[in-house]
Parts: C-alpha cells; sequence; structure tokens
C-alpha cells in the first residue's frame, strides 16, 4: 500500500514554475521514502502491478505518481476500480482494468496547483496587514465568508412582535371520553391590546366547524446518503462531528461494511437493489416494495465515480453485524443501513385534514393527519434542521359541529433571526452553492477551526474577531477569491478539465493573469 499520496509539491518552496506552462514540482516527502523504495522493489519483482487507488481525482493522481515514481511499465501495469471490499467487487473490477485516465489526473493538478497559487500569494499578504503566520486558502476563505456574512445578518436582524390566538376545544372522543382540539386564528395582531380586545369579544361566541378537507398525500423516502446527506444527518440524528462521521465512515468501508464514503452521485447497482427488496419482501411483505424499483437521479454537478453510500451487503442488518462494531461504527452502520433500505420501499400514504372553525365571522384553523400505510416510515425518516410542527391525529369531526370552547389564549411570538451555520448546515450551503466536492468538505471545516478563523459556540459556528479581519481584507483586497459565484464557476472549470473540456493549463492561466493583477493593486 502506498498509504495515499507519496509525491506532492514541496512544502516550502511554491513549487510551480509560472514561466513554463505552470509546471509542478514535486517531491516525495521524508517520511515517504523508504517506502517508496521498498514498492520499487516490490514492483521490480512483480509479474503483475495494480494500481487499486479510489476513482476520484485525488486517487487517480495517486496511481499516476505511483506510475511515475516506481518507473512502472504499460505491459505489466493495471489499473482498477472498486466502490466496496468484497471479493464480487475486487475479481470484478481485476476482470475490467483500464489505464490511467489522464484528464482526471490533470484536474486534481489543477486543483493542486490553484490552492496553492492563492495560499502562498495571499499568505504574505495577510502576515503585512493582519498578523504573521496565517494563511488563506482558494475553498476555505470562501466559507469562511458564508460564516461572517451570516453573522452579520444575525447581528442587523431586527425582531417584530405578534400575537396569535390559540383556541382549545374539548370534542366527543371513543366511549365519550372527551379529547382537545387545539385551532388557531387566521391572523395576527400588532399589538398586546389589540389581542386582549379579540379576545373578550370572543367570550361568547359560538364556534363551530364549517368546512372539512381531507387531502390524501404520498410521502416519499429520502434518496439513499452522499457524502454530504451523510454527514448531515449524522450532524442531526447522532451528532457526530464533520470529521468524526467521515473517520468512523472510513473504518466501515475498510472492514467492507459499506460502499465508498466519498461520493456525490444517488446511483445504486441492480444487485444492491434486488438484494434491498428480497429483504423488505421477506421482512414486511410485498406491499412495502414500490411498484418500480426506485431510481434517484444525481445532481447536474455530481462526479457519479462512485455508487451512493450503501451497505455492501443489504441483508447485513446492524443487530447482525453488532458485535464486529465499536458503538459509533454501529450507530453509523445502522443510519447508513436504515437509510438505503428505506430508500427502497413504497411510499407512506396519508390522510391531511384541514378544518376551518366559524366564529361569529372569524376564522379558526385545525390540521391533522392519518396514517392509512406506513410504507418506508415504519423504519426510518430523515431529520431535518427546523423544528417541525408534527401534526397530530384528529378525533372524528362532522360539518356544521357546535364546538365547546375550553380555553382562548393569545400568545406574543417574535419572527426569528436566521441561525448560525452548523458543520452540517455549512456543508449542505457549500454544496447547494457549487463549493468544494466530497473529499474536501470535512478538511474545508478542520482548517478554518484549526486556523482560528471560526470556532464552535454550541454546535454552532461563529466567526472569530480574527476571521472576520482576514474576511475584511480578503473582501476588499480579493473579492474574486471570496465570491461564491467565482468559486462555484471554478469548481465547473475543473469538472470541464475532468471530462476532458477543458485544458488545465489555460484554466490555470485564466485565473492568474487576473489574480497577479489583483496581488499589485
Amino acid at each position: 500500500s502506498s498509504y495515499g499520496h507519496i509525491r506532492d509539491l514541496k512544502k516550502k518552496d511554491f513549487s510551480i514554475d509560472i514561466e513554463h506552462n505552470y509546471t509542478p514540482i514535486y517531491e516525495i516527502p521524508a517520511d515517504k521514502k523508504k517506502l517508496v523504495e521498498t514498492l520499487k522493489e516490490e514492483a521490480a519483482k512483480a509479474e503483475t502491478v495494480w494500481l487499486a487507488s479510489d476513482e476520484d481525482r485525488e486517487g487517480e493522481a495517486i496511481a499516476w505518481h505511483l506510475y511515475e515514481v516506481l518507473k512502472l511499465k504499460p505491459e505489466n501495469t493495471k489499473r482498477i476500480v472498486f466502490h466496496e471490499i468484497t471479493k464480487s467487487a475486487i475479481l470484478n473490477a481485476i476482470e475490467h482494468p483500464r489505464s490511467i485516465d489522464l484528464d482526471r489526473v490533470d484536474a486534481q493538478q489543477a486543483r493542486r496547483v490553484l490552492d496553492r497559487i492563492v495560499g502562498f500569494e495571499l499568505s504574505p499578504v495577510l502576515w503585512k496587514k493582519v498578523k504573521p503566520a496565517l494563511s488563506a486558502g482558494r475553498v476555505q476563505s470562501v466559507a469562511v465568508r458564508l460564516i461572517v456574512e451570516r453573522e452579520r445578518e444575525i447581528q442587523n436582524f431586527v425582531p417584530e412582535a405578534a400575537y396569535r390566538v390559540i383556541a382549545t376545544f374539548l370534542i366527543p372522543g371513543e366511549k365519550n371520553v372527551p379529547v382537545e382540539l387545539n385551532a388557531e386564528l387566521n391572523k395576527r395582531f400588532k399589538t398586546k391590546e389589540e389581542a386582549l380586545a379579540f379576545l373578550e369579544q370572543c367570550k361568547n361566541a359560538n364556534f363551530s366547524i364549517e368546512d372539512i378537507a381531507v387531502k390524501p398525500v404520498h410521502k416519499s423516502p429520502a434518496a439513499p446518503f452522499t457524502t454530504s446527506t451523510l454527514q448531515q444527518e449524522a450532524a442531526r440524528k447522532l451528532g457526530f462531528s464533520v470529521s468524526q462521521t467521515m473517520l468512523v465512515a472510513q473504518r466501515l468501508y475498510e472492514s467492507g461494511f459499506i460502499t465508498y464514503m466519498r461520493t456525490d452521485s444517488l446511483r445504486i447497482s441492480d444487485e444492491a437493489k434486488q438484494a434491498a427488496a428480497t429483504y423488505i419482501s421477506d421482512t414486511y411483505g410485498a406491499s412495502y416494495l414500490p411498484e418500480q424499483p426506485r431510481v434517484y437521479k444525481s445532481k447536474k454537478n455530481a462526479q457519479d465515480a462512485h455508487e451512493a453510500i450503501r451497505p455492501s451487503m443489504p441483508n447485513l442488518t446492524p443487530e447482525r453485524v453488532k458485535t464486529s462494531l465499536t458503538a459509533d461504527q454501529y450507530k453509523l452502520y445502522k443510519l447508513i443501513w436504515e437509510r438505503f433500505i428505506a430508500s427502497q420501499m413504497a411510499d407512506a400514504l396519508m390522510d391531511t385534514v384541514s378544518v376551518d372553525i366559524d366564529a361569529d365571522s372569524c376564522k379558526f384553523k385545525a390540521t391533522g393527519s392519518t396514517v392509512k400505510f406506513d410504507g418506508f416510515t415504519v423504519l426510518y425518516e430523515e431529520a431535518t434542521d427546523e423544528k417541525e410542527k408534527k401534526e397530530t391525529s384528529l378525533p372524528p369531526l362532522e360539518q356544521g359541529q357546535l364546538l365547546k370552547l375550553k380555553e382562548l389564549k393569545s400568545e406574543q411570538k417574535f419572527t426569528q433571526p436566521p441561525a448560525r451555520y452548523t458543520e452540517a448546515t455549512l456543508i449542505k450551503a457549500l454544496e447547494e452553492n457549487g463549493i468544494g466536492r466530497p473529499s474536501t468538505y470535512a478538511p474545508i471545516i478542520t482548517t478554518i477551526i484549526d486556523r482560528g478563523y471560526v470556532e464552535r459556540e454550541q454546535k454552532k459556528l461563529k466567526p472569530t474577531l480574527l476571521g472576520r479581519a482576514v474576511d475584511g481584507l480578503m473582501l476588499e483586497q480579493f473579492p474574486h477569491i471570496v465570491d461564491v459565484d467565482f468559486s462555484a464557476e471554478m469548481e465547473k472549470n475543473l469538472d470541464k478539465i475532468e471530462s476532458g473540456k477543458a485544458d488545465w493549463h489555460k484554466t490555470v492561466d485564466d485565473f492568474y493573469q487576473g489574480f497577479a493583477a489583483s496581488l499589485e493593486q
């Protein structure tokens, strides 16, 4: 094993020959020199050398660097890829070798060169203007910008008060035992006096059901996990940090329990779908299978190198493997397994009920729902960042029915400022804006915290004074570097290089010409 990269840009030098087409100047790090010598000896003796690094940009670059450094020969070198560490996946990869994808290597080189240019050229500016030993980064600076902007929105937010009116009625339930029905007035009052005047007016009002609307609703399961959605859901449901999620997922992958965990694809193999369908049918019955196997579409900019994250063997339930896993591994495997199996199940069927209540020309509304068929929700439901208002089941009601008022009260509510980003919601924002890729989300957050630009406060991300100062300087002198749209466009350009539609040298040069000009200002 090469244990990741065996060659990189020189650490302390700029290591890019600007005058000669941005040629990277690579070196073998000191801690890898002995390993490289061992690999050279092994490769010289081997009948065939299999390059089996990951299929993303970094993995392809590792394969290429190994080929170059070990001086491998095309006649006995084979590039293979697999997305799960199972016997069948590895044997299938061996039967279908390919050559190194040089377009993907070029995309990685372009990213590495761009990041080195930005980091190396901007850092001295920060040392001079803010304080020594600071650093800037092409993607991390945008992440800090988002956090600073959000903090500014929070500080500038002016809450507005409003009074809502809630009515609680007593309805005859089963065996004539009264049950409560809560309804809210269809308008809000600006002042406490207006709300109290309304309550006084309603003291002797007659409340009756004006209309009942029942609407059937199909609720579909969430798609299987990508890197981003796994990080978000593990934060919401398990309280895991992004780096913790990736560390645990890496162990699960290496142990053969899940497919590769750095992916933005929603593709699922036919074999996995069939295995899931068999499990669902055997466990819950055929009615829990959808009419057609589900197909989830990946986002337009997805690299699609791997499948979605799923259990390698869907019939391996969390309980069956529990004794082989640590507590955190079990929690994450259970989350991945349940999400995947649920994604292949039938919709949940519900009736949503909306009740209009009339009180002397004032309208109240009550809502509720009834589950007709639980479908995928028997196993799993996706969490959300917002506090959801849970719809309750309503007692039997009839149009024209008179209601007995138990309580009528007003509550003061204030509009809320936007919430600070959590690690999960920041990743969601980066992904939605087309910034970063599955392999970069966790390192971005680790970097901006380690460098003191951002701090965690009750699991929320808050900019430090240093972070604000650096962001302010970047915004003033290098606005395009911290511009979300500019960064997203650069990610698209890297994708074009990977698909063979753009030259990496020209992409870097187009960036550098504008960047160099801004440095001179």
